[in-house]
């Protein structure tokens, strides 16, 4: 019977004691209650005390009393009432102690100062009183020392012991890294990593492409020369992730490298350069992953402000199709330039409330008025023409979706030609000064019937510039610009592949051959804005895009960046060309010349030009029969008559396509 008790306890305790360690973890403490953390500051300034009596006593110093002895925890109790006293007043206890900084350091100083002073006139007024001291003032100064360090150092000790525990407990989770560079922008972001909380990173050293290099290390680290490619060395060292921080890396040599690093299934990081010592300790926070935009095969386009400033500075700016993604993007950068006002017109009531929303938070000398409005509404749209009398007008509202608008021709009429139109006339009523459209590079030779739609509003607003021109009416000047697909926009095939890998596939591409233009979205909208200011009227500019992106390489590449293997683990199927798409778009007719402009990669396209006459009497019969409710196909067929070059590709249109 005993022994079952015995065994019965031994059991229980045995228990308690795995749970105990199973639950018990320094990250699940919080922190420690004020009080607690009063009663160990006062154990060590008892401790402390201790400490000197005997250093004092061992030197030979004799400790002096002018009271009795049993009056002595008199003037321990004074010594500890100002203490905590003091302790109070600097609100020492007050910080969680594994998060102490240099302040609770000062805090402390401040309280053991006042402490030893408050405590030295104590001691001479009682000499004076009594004619000797309570205590030797080099005990007191010692004391004082000894509890100060005392104080200091076990917060030290405990913020130490978390971050060295809470580090060893994620290690197996920080990405192994080296960084590619050795200059001050390598240098500097290697200093903010390891200083780092939490910590992301364990650097492994710094990788130089520079072979003539002789500084061995850095900031205690290996310096390795890319002799060998990238990943080799990545893999050699147990590394998973690179992160690119050269001030000079070329931008073919930077593609390379990333094409590399995500071929093998290697994390690849960017930061950008340092401008000044301000952005030195903010370095580590830039870092980020790669990004598809990054992979372009081009240098990004930067272009001249000044003009733009100039053309926009104290304007009323009108932009349609203001919270599409396009849009979005010129209203961010039309306020950079402090326009007086800027009237936002769109037909999407909730994007357009989460776009005025976000500029509700900026500072900005512009008003801001929002309109839930149709460009197709005439009327509608003439109110808030004559209510601000804008100067320039950036027109981005359109429908683009080629199958979609290759289904509902009415839709693709009645918004992006007559929608345009309304606009274009208005313009001229109200003496607008300039008039910037976004087409598309879909309008060149169009293939669909969007793209069919976007070249007869470009028809439109061309000819009916030269003809306000040749008439003497040169208030409104009308501007085109053309580029290609746009990286991340709406309706782009990169959101459509982000969501197609976070599903676990498959990517679904049309045809194993198709090849786009693309460019990113302030890319885009600069050309947009940089087009209203450089322009006199009747331009369609273009850019050069550089080289054309096989997609099929684009999806690869989503998936490696994704930390996946392409055919493995995201399978790609190809589902066939949809109604009015083509394998390669271009950026010029074929009969089309072009311009230089001062920036080399802005160019003017020289079109064929009909009459405005001509033109506007097609646009009234098109919009007349789209109104009438005739059949489709007498739709098309007008703007096939209208664009002669539109030839239908994958669509039941073609049968109409004039030969």
């Amino acid at each position: 019977m005993k022994n079952s008790v015995l065994q019965g306890l031994y059991s229980n305790l045995q228990q308690a004691s795995s749970t105990f360690r199973e639950d018990f973890s320094l990250q699940s403490l919080r922190y420690l209650p004020r009080w607690i953390v009063l009663f160990i500051d006062i154990s060590v300034v008892m401790i402390a005390s201790v400490i000197s009596y005997f250093l004092l006593d061992g030197l030979g110093i004799q400790f002096r009393l002018a009271l009795d002895k049993d009056k002595f925890i008199y003037v321990v109790s004074v010594y500890l009432s100002v203490t905590v006293f003091f302790f109070w007043l600097f609100r020492t206890y007050s910080g969680i102690i594994r998060h102490s900084t240099f302040i609770d350091g000062i805090r402390l100083f401040f309280a053991q100062s006042s402490t030893f002073l408050v405590m030295f006139f104590i001691n001479v007024y009682f000499e004076q009183a009594i004619g000797d001291k309570l205590f030797l003032n080099t005990r007191l100064l010692l004391n004082i020392i000894i509890s100060f360090m005392g104080l200091f150092l076990y917060r030290i000790v405990v913020k130490q012991i978390f971050e060295h525990y809470l580090t060893e407990s994620k290690k197996i989770k920080l990405e192994r890294a080296l960084i590619y560079g050795t200059g001050f922008n390598a240098t500097a972001l290697a200093n903010a990593l390891r200083t780092e909380r939490p910590q992301r990173f364990k650097l492994l050293g710094f990788v130089d492409y520079d072979a003539s290099n002789t500084t061995k290390r850095i900031l205690d680290m290996p310096i390795y020369t890319s002799r060998k490619k990238v990943p080799v060395l990545l893999r050699s060292l147990g590394a998973n992730t690179l992160i690119l921080a050269s001030n000079d890396l070329q931008e073919d040599r930077k593609i390379e490298l990333i094409d590399e690093c995500l071929e093998y299934g290697f994390k690849v990081y960017t930061v950008p350069v340092v401008a000044d010592w301000s952005d030195v300790k903010d370095i580590s926070k830039k870092v980020k992953s790669i990004q598809i935009e990054d992979l372009l095969e081009r240098k990004p386009i930067k272009l001249d402000n000044t003009a733009i400033q100039r053309e926009i500075n104290g304007k009323t700016v009108v932009i349609t199709g203001a919270a599409g993604s396009i849009g979005g993007e010129i209203v961010n950068q039309v306020i950079a330039f402090a326009p007086k006002r800027v009237v936002l017109i769109d037909q999407a009531e909730t994007p357009l409330y989460h776009l005025t929303l976000e500029l509700s938070k900026k500072k900005s000398v512009a008003t801001i008025h929002s309109f839930v409005a149709d460009i197709r509404n005439k009327k509608e749209i003439e109110s808030i023409f004559s209510k601000y009398k804008p100067d320039i007008v950036f027109h981005a509202a359109a429908y683009k979706h080629v199958p979609m608008m290759e289904d509902h021709p009415i839709q693709a009429v009645f918004t992006n030609v007559m929608g345009t139109r309304n606009l274009a006339d208005l313009s001229v009523a109200y003496k607008v000064e300039k008039f910037v459209m976004i087409s598309t590079d879909k309008a060149v030779n169009p293939s669909n019937v969007m793209g069919a739609s976007k070249r007869i509003a470009e028809k439109y607003v061309q000819t009916l510039n030269y003809h306000l021109h040749d008439n003497g009416v040169k208030h409104t000047k009308f501007i085109t610009t053309r580029f290609g697909n746009v990286l991340g926009s709406n309706g782009s095939v990169v959101p459509l592949f982000k969501q197609q890998i976070a599903n676990g596939g498959p990517i679904t591409i049309t045809h194993p051959k198709i090849i786009r233009y693309f460019m990113t979205i302030p890319e885009a909208c600069q050309l947009v804005l940089e087009a209203g200011a450089m322009g006199s009227g009747g331009e369609i500019y273009i850019f050069d895009m550089g080289k054309p992106v096989k997609i099929i390489d684009l999806a690869r590449k989503m998936i490696r960046m994704a930390g996946l293997q392409p055919d493995k683990d995201i399978k790609i199927e190809f589902v066939g060309l949809r109604p009015g798409e083509k394998l390669y778009e271009e950026l010029l007719n074929d009969s089309s010349k072009t311009l230089p402009t001062h920036h080399e990669k802005i160019m003017i396209a020289i079109e064929v030009s009909d009459t405005f006459e001509m033109i506007s009497e097609a646009v009234d019969l098109l919009i007349n029969i789209t109104e009438e409710g005739q059949e489709l196909s007498d739709i098309v067929m007008q703007m096939k008559s209208i664009v002669p070059e539109f030839r239908s590709m994958n669509s039941s249109f073609s049968t109409l396509d004039i030969n």
